[in-house]
């Protein structure tokens, strides 16, 4: 596998990724193009966030089989940035093969060498699997929980 910064051309991949993962996480149908012009902003303006992909490269043509996408929170307490993990997908014929380990190894390592403070994550409280994929890379779900409202 080959992680990497996802390119414009990527979004399309992205766009199928966050459709299945709302229809299997959240039981939800979004709207492609809502979605759909909301990954093209982040490409547009790399300050809403980055994606990160992985390729499968024995595959011949370099599969994007997952993604995941950067965004940015200023912390007062840490006088730093923390970045935040949202919109993660692994097609499911990959997963249990270390695709998100990848990933998630791939974005802690550039915050390691940075002066970014630290990675979070919410994850939605039925996800389990995720919830233990999370825990054996060494993050923890001990400190927040998560409020919001959404128009």
């Amino acid at each position: 596998m080959h992680y990497r910064e996802a390119l414009p051309a990527d979004a399309s991949a992205i766009i199928d990724f966050q459709l299945a993962m709302a229809r299997e996480t959240e039981e939800l149908e979004l709207d492609r193009e809502v979605l759909t012009r909301g990954v093209n902003a982040v490409f547009a303006d790399p300050a809403l966030g980055r994606y990160y992909i992985a390729e499968d490269v024995d595959s011949g043509r370099g599969l994007v089989i997952g993604s995941l996408m950067i965004t940015y929170e200023w912390s007062d307490w840490r006088n730093g940035m923390v970045w935040w993990i949202q919109s993660v997908y692994v097609i499911p014929e990959f997963r249990r093969r270390g695709v998100y380990a990848g990933l998630y190894d791939h974005v802690k390592s550039m915050v390691e060498q940075s002066t970014v403070r630290g990675i979070r994550l919410y994850v939605d409280k039925r996800n389990t699997p995720a919830q233990e994929v999370y825990t054996r890379l060494g993050m923890n779900g001990e400190h927040y929980q998560v409020f919001e409202w959404m128009k």
